[in-house]
């Protein structure tokens, strides 16, 4: 019990000041023993609502113990006034910014990117077969449309250009490997 006190009594007695910030809150070290290991306990007190965001980020590394003294006033004020000085730096550029690209931007051609604008649908579409009855597909139509799939679209022409070592126009319908593809015989490319 008589250990409960003393730590009690140490919280009150044996706290240095280590300094105070720009919104009024005060800030304390203390050195003590734990289990024969000697460390040195920080903490804040708030002046008034026990707001973290208004620790500036000096006292914030000094409490974590990223720092080893306490930052001094005369510090605060020049890294204050640092901070100023970009914020001003920041807004002068955006206003530069918007100036330019006000005078630049009726003499020059907006390119997107394509993320607006949605798929070709139309060119989707046109690898299905359709009816005139709805979009219902017959079993002689569907029959129809896999044997022109299938057809070997070269002619004597193309053989031709295939000899000559010129490219050959292909169609737009996808062809596939259906009859000769055998299950596990694929591999990478190395």
């Amino acid at each position: 019990m008589s250990k409960f006190f003393a730590r009690i009594s140490g919280y009150f007695s044996n706290r240095a000041s280590a300094g105070v910030d720009k919104a009024g809150n005060r800030y304390f070290s203390r050195i003590e023993e734990i289990d024969g290991v000697t460390k040195e306990k920080r903490w804040v007190i708030f002046k008034g609502d026990q707001d973290p965001t208004s620790v500036p980020v000096e006292w914030i590394s000094w409490l974590n113990g990223q720092r080893k003294k306490a930052p001094t006033p005369e510090e605060m004020m020049i890294l204050e006034a640092r901070r100023e000085q970009v914020k001003q730096n920041v807004a002068l550029l955006k206003r530069e910014e918007e100036e330019r690209k006000a005078k630049d931007g009726s003499s020059r051609k907006v390119v997107t990117s394509g993320k607006g604008s949605g798929p070709d649908l139309k060119s989707f579409m046109r690898q299905f077969p359709t009816s005139g009855e709805g979009g219902i597909v017959t079993e002689k139509e569907a029959d129809e449309s896999e044997r022109l799939r299938n057809e070997d679209p070269k002619t004597d022409e193309t053989e031709q250009e295939e000899a000559e070592g010129e490219p050959v126009p292909r169609g737009s319908e996808p062809t596939g490997s259906g009859a000769t593809f055998r299950p596990g015989t694929w591999q990478p490319p190395t």
